[in-house]
């Protein structure tokens, strides 16, 4: 593994971003190596799998610099398949969030079974501060979470949302001091090594089917609403101005 340290402990195997140079930003390679490790089997005594990150963000989205020579072809950056990929393991999934998690970060955290964040960290869509939009997929996951109105703010104005806002709406499962994340991390994650692994699998693969019920919408108009923006120029002008650290200059075109 080029980008990831795999850890196993008894039942619980915990993946590790390790990027922090890039915010454990998330490039081909990552994508590839966290698609086939959520992927693999599960053995009979596997209960739990941890996702974290290293450095000071959980994760901070896509790799800017490489998905920017992609994205004008208007090309799926395979991120949607290493998400799915959380959402059919069998096994309960974790995000131990202790830094920010922003765009593909934020997604990654909340297609977890269960969040744990620090208050420190942050949760956000910055996209339409870079002129794109998220794609059916995606957004499908933000309003089975979020909810319509913390969605649409999280969305539209694209500035990062406070873990302690997201625990106080009831969004995220536990949020507290930075001190405090082991244990609190290490609680949930002992709970459900503990519990009886049959009936996780039914449950989370009940609750996972349940929240399907808007794969079925018709949705090829609002998918090229999308291609649109991806293939524009200020896509291209607001991927440019947030590696320069400007503000973007947005055309409509």
């Amino acid at each position: 593994m080029q980008r990831l340290i795999i850890e196993k402990s008894g039942p619980v195997t915990t993946i590790w971003m390790n990027r922090p140079e890039k915010k454990n930003a998330l490039d081909s390679v990552m994508l590839d190596e966290l698609r086939t490790v959520l992927s693999a089997p599960v053995a009979p005594e596997d209960r739990v799998l941890v996702i974290r990150g290293k450095g000071d963000v959980f994760c901070a989205g896509l790799d800017m610099s490489e998905r920017r020579e992609t994205i004008g072809s208007g090309s799926a950056s395979g991120i949607e398949t290493m998400l799915r990929a959380i959402e059919l393991t069998p096994l309960p999934v974790v995000a131990v969030v202790h830094g920010d998690a922003i765009a593909g970060g934020n997604e990654l955290a909340l297609h977890c079974d269960l969040v744990v964040a620090s208050s420190r960290a942050r949760f956000g869509m910055s996209l339409a501060q870079v002129g794109l939009a998220p794609n059916w997929f995606l957004a499908k996951k933000l309003m089975e979470v979020l909810g319509p109105v913390t969605t649409r703010e999280m969305l539209l104005l694209g500035d990062p949302l406070p873990a302690p806002k997201l625990h106080a709406l009831g969004l995220i499962a536990r949020c507290v001091g930075p001190d405090e994340l082991e244990g609190e991390a290490g609680k949930i994650i002992d709970r459900l090594a503990n519990n009886a692994p049959l009936s996780l699998k039914a449950m989370k693969a009940l609750t996972v089917r349940q929240l399907q019920l808007r794969d079925s919408i018709p949705h090829d108009d609002i998918d090229a609403l999308v291609q649109a923006a991806m293939k524009s120029q200020d896509a291209q002008e607001g991927m440019k101005a947030r590696l320069e650290k400007r503000k973007a200059s947005f055309k409509g075109r």
